[in-house]
Formats: C-alpha cells, structure tokens, sequence
C-alpha cells in the first residue's frame, strides 16, 4: 500500500471537512444514533471503530426487497449470492471468510455451527428493521469468536403505533411478492407482527424460489418492568442450479431451508446500572438434493438448535463505563452427514472505557470455553482522540478468533472432505482511523490490517486429486484501505444525499494455493459503490446507484440500480431496475448473476 496513496485520502478528507465548516447555513441531517453493543452503548460520533449505519429512512428510500440487497450498497462489505431475492447469500467482510462475520438479531448472536452459508438465512423483513449496525474490524472481545472480522446487529423497531401496512410487488422472472406488517398499541403492551412472501419462477433454469417470513415482536408490562418477546421464522424453498457443482454436470440441485428465533429479555436500570438478562432459541434446517427430482439420489439433512442464556451488565462511575457479560450456550447438531453432536460454549466478556479530557481508552478481553476446544482468550484495545466537536482519530488492536464449523470438522462427499483434526483460527488485526461527523456532512478514512494463522479452506493439494480437504492454510497477511462519505443538501427546500465508499484490500492468500481453493480466493480488491438519493418534488424522490467490483479472480464488472418511489396520501408507488446495463458477472461459484430486470411495487398504509 503507497505511502502517497494514503496521504492522499488524509488530505481530501481534510479539506472537505474545512469545506463542511465553513458552511453555517448546514442543517443537522446526521442524528446521534446510539450503537447497540451488547454491553457499553455509545453515541455514533463518539465510537473509537469503523461503523456503518443503514438508517430507517435510508431502508424506506431504498425500494430494495431484502437485506441481502442492502448490505451490498456498503463499501467493505461483500455479499456473494447465490440466488436471488435473498435466497441463498453468503456475508464476507473485508476479505474475510463468509464463517468469520457474526450476524445478530437485537444483540442475540445468530451463528450456525452447521455453516456459515446460513447466517444471511436469519436476516429480517426490512419492514421491521429499525437500523443496521456494521462493525468492521476484530470485534471478539465484544461478541465472541464468531466476530473474526467484524459483525452485523439488525435492530427491529420498538413500535409501529397503530398502524398498517400492506405490499404487493410484481416484475420480472414472475417476481411476486406480498407482506402485511400490524403495529398495535395496548395500554401496557405493543405488538408489531409480520408475514410476506417472496415468489419467483426464477431468471434462468431451476432458480425458482418460494420464501415466507414471519416475525412476532411484543413488548409485554411496558409501564412497569418491560419485558420483550422476539420471534421469528424463515421458510425457503428454492431451485439451486449449480449452487455447488458445474453446469457440465447436469445435475438439477435443489435447497430447502429454515431458520427460527424466540428470545426473551428485559432491562433493569437505575441511574448508574443497567442490567439486561435474556434466554433465546435459535433453531436451523438444511435439506439438500443434488437432484431434485430424484430425491433418493443424494440428500442432506441438518438439524441445529442453539440455547443459550445471557446477562449484560454496565455500570457508570467517575472512572468511566464498565462492561461486564456471561453468555452460556449449548449447541446440538443431527445430520445425516455429519452426524449427531452437540458443543458448550461459556463465555465472560469484560471491557471498561476511560474518558480522560479529548482520549478515550477501553480494553477489553473476552474469555471462551469450549466443550472440544477448551479455553480461549481474546484481547483488544480501543483508543480515540477528539481533536474537535467534529473530527476524531482512533486506533484499535484486537485478538480474534474461530472455530471450526461441523461442515469444516466432519463433511464427507464424493469432492469435499472435512478435517477432525483442524485447528481454529486465529489473527491479530489492527485498524488506524479518521472520522469527521458534521450536521450534514460525514466521512471516515480507515487503514487496517490482519495477521491470520490456521485460516481453513477447503482446497487440493494437486489438480489430479478430485477431493477438497479442510485444511489449516499456515498464514495470510491481510492489508487495506476503506474510505466512506455521506453529505446531505438540499434543492428546492428538499433534502438530496450524496454517498460513496471505496475499499482496496491486498492478501497473499493466491501464494499459497493459486486455482486450488474452494472458497477463499476471489476477494474484492477494488470496491467502490456510491448512491444518489434525490428529491425534487414533494412526492417523489429516486435512487441511483453504482457498484464496481474487482476481484483477485475474474474479470471486474459495473452493476447500475435505480429505484423511484411516488407518495400520493396513503399510497407509495415503487419502480426498482436492477442491473440496468445487463452487466454479465458471478459473485459466487460458477453462477450468473440475473440480466436486467425490472420490479413494480404498491404499498398501502392503513
């Protein structure tokens, strides 16, 4: 990574920030969020990490139809589908693997120890979503291993005050889809309900798919001591032509897939203390068929259940803010292929945040044990300096870490093997950053690096040998640079907003088994998105968006989407083109992404 490369960015953040200064007239688009973190809450601006918030209102303009779709407008991030309309996608960010990010469900950790492939499979109908927080860079001392190279928290609404919403949208491919979502206001309780649907015939042959959701969200005595119930299911029924097999195979593969959630928490709190328990069940399925008209050819089935129980403690002094969490958890597996077993996992998460004038310092170290893999630790450090009201620089270092999946340990097919013998993997990553918050104005300049050990692939040790082994890859250095801004105006009285993020990442993961490795390689090396939200009239407002991609493997492409959404009183009227151009390109395997298409949408509020 050059030298001047980086000075570069320093100076074009600097001297638009000067820019944003000098201008009095801004108006505050930019609210205080408060990242939802297990333990020690924070304001946005105040945070000493790189973090990406997918606002309400950003989600309304959208148009987009999962969060699949979404996640793909933020630079560092990765999403490689599989299918369409959230189907199968797997979550990669900033060259890690799609096992090493952590998704959460209002701070309830959603890992599968299947696999990886099904952490998107928990994602919620945007409906329901408040906001999206991404955290970006070794985040295990705050969530534990599965946060190898950063984590995902969807927040869901608290209420939707009496109201109703009703959406139907048809288009391309026999694209149909339907969703009711109900907020109702009791005297001591709220509830917000959800069920939609998600149909297609699908854009190439056996890529059809049937996806229902259903959410259940009820805060219950919320005038005493509140007590919140979350539920959730997921039920995916879609064609998987060559999900994971060539097209010269022949073989029409098919996926069927769900995915559940019941948690149960409450908060305690005084002026200094608050105290959230919280007891969840998170229950997956996989069913697979290579053929699927031949059911009896080769299926997969997996069972995982997932039951923990969890209390976060935070506690204000005059030294500060301390964090302190216990999450035990007990996880069983029954498959057909990779057999019967279950693992416990208790983990003690320990963090405290010093404020001394304009520095702020929290260490913090979680502690892990694992039935089969013992005990592990995973220290960190966040540091900032606020050198004003609107510019801060920060730095933090971080030991993380994961364990090997049961598809890593134990798979068996006619190509892939697992591996009983793996080690887990581990890295220390660092990130140096710059962030400037302005009432219209927002922009974060970070560079980072991760030094991995034991990185499992699935690869071959020689093109003559048929079968992919898991295997402890020895190191991978891992290096690159995000870039983000966000400015708000306005035209005619009415709000416009510019965004942009690049990202470059570097790794010598290629050295060490070039055109041998299943998952790894094809990382983003270049990723630049930007977005053009506009408003011009008072009831109608448009999207543009543009997304380049160059990989390590393949050659790079440019995918153009634009949406516009009309409000004529209880009505919006929706029209989403998806890659615009007809871009021809593969995120994931040796799959197609769809051809132009087109999406129209009616949205009734009662």
């Amino acid at each position: 990574m050059k030298i001047k490369f980086t000075l570069l960015f320093a100076l074009v953040l600097s001297a638009i920030s000067v820019k944003a200064q000098e201008n009095t007239a801004q108006r505050d688009t930019l609210k205080e969020v408060v990242i939802t973190t297990n333990r020690i809450d924070l304001p946005f601006k105040e945070n000493s990490r790189t973090i990406n918030i997918i606002t309400s209102e950003i989600i309304k303009n959208s148009a987009a139809t999962n969060v699949a779709d979404l996640l793909q407008q933020v630079a560092g991030v990765d999403i490689r589908r599989r299918g369409t309309a959230g189907s199968q996608a797997d979550l990669y960010i900033r060259g890690g693997g799609f096992d090493q990010t952590l998704l959460l469900i209002d701070g309830i950790k959603m890992d599968d120890a299947q696999t990886g492939h099904h952490t998107l499979n928990a994602a919620l109908p945007i409906e329901v979503i408040e906001r999206i927080e991404i955290i970006k860079g070794p985040a295990a001392r705050v969530f534990g291993q599965n946060a190898f190279t950063g984590a995902i928290n969807i927040v869901t609404k608290k209420r939707l005050k009496n109201t109703a919403s009703l959406n139907v949208e048809a288009g391309s491919f026999g694209q149909l889809n339907g969703s009711l979502t109900v907020g109702k206001e009791f005297e001591n309780t709220s509830i917000i309900a959800h069920v939609g649907a998600l149909t297609s015939d699908g854009y190439r042959e056996n890529s059809d798919y049937n996806n229902f959701n259903y959410f259940l969200k009820g805060v219950f005595n919320k005038n005493n001591q509140p007590i919140e119930v979350l539920a959730t299911f997921f039920d995916k029924k879609f064609g998987a032509q060559n999900f994971y097999t060539p097209e010269a195979f022949g073989l029409n593969e098919y996926e069927e897939t769900q995915n559940s959630l019941l948690g149960v928490s409450t908060t305690f709190k005084s002026e200094n203390l608050k105290i959230t328990p919280r007891i969840y069940w998170r229950r997956g399925q996989d069913i697979f068929l290579l053929k699927r008209d031949d059911p009896d050819f080769y299926r997969n089935l997996h069972i995982t259940n997932k039951v923990g129980v969890e209390t976060n403690v935070s506690y204000t002094s005059n030294l500060g803010v301390t964090g302190f969490g216990v999450d035990v958890s007990r996880v069983f597996i029954s498959s057909n292929n990779l057999g019967k077993r279950n693992r416990t996992m208790a983990n003690v998460f320990l963090e405290h945040r010093f404020k001394f004038g304009a520095v702020d310092i929290t260490p913090g170290v979680a502690a892990t044990y694992f039935s089969d893999f013992k005990f592990h630790a995973f220290p960190g450090l966040d540091i900032g300096l606020k050198l004003s009201d609107k510019f801060k620089y920060y730095w933090n270092i971080g030991y993380t870490y994961r364990i090997p999946t049961y598809t890593d340990l134990y798979y068996n097919d006619s190509s892939t093997t697992g591996n009983p013998n793996l080690k887990p993997e581990e890295a220390i990553a660092q990130e140096f950053g710059l962030k400037y918050t302005d009432h219209n104005f927002f922009a974060t300049l970070s560079l980072f690096t991760r030094a991995s050990d034991n990185i499992i692939d699935f690869i071959r040790q020689n093109d003559a040998q048929n079968k992919f082994t898991a295997t402890n890859i020895a190191k991978v250095n891992t290096q690159g640079l995000e870039f983000n801004a966000n400015y708000t105006f306005k035209i005619k009285d009415f709000d416009q907003n510019l965004s942009f993020g690049y990202t470059f990442i570097e790794d010598d993961i290629n050295d060490q088994n070039r055109s041998l490795s299943r998952y790894r390689l094809n990382t983003l090396k270049h990723q630049f998105i930007t977005r053009f939200s506009t408003r011009l009239f008072k009831n109608v407002s448009q999207n543009i968006i543009y997304k380049h991609a160059d990989r390590t493997v393949g050659p790079s492409y440019n995918v153009w989407d634009a949406s516009v959404i009309v409000t004529v009183n209880k009505f919006n009227f929706t029209v989403t083109a998806n890659n615009i151009f007809d871009a021809e390109y593969i995120e994931s395997g040796f799959l197609p992404m769809p051809p132009s298409n087109i999406l129209f949408g009616l949205r009734y509020n009662f």
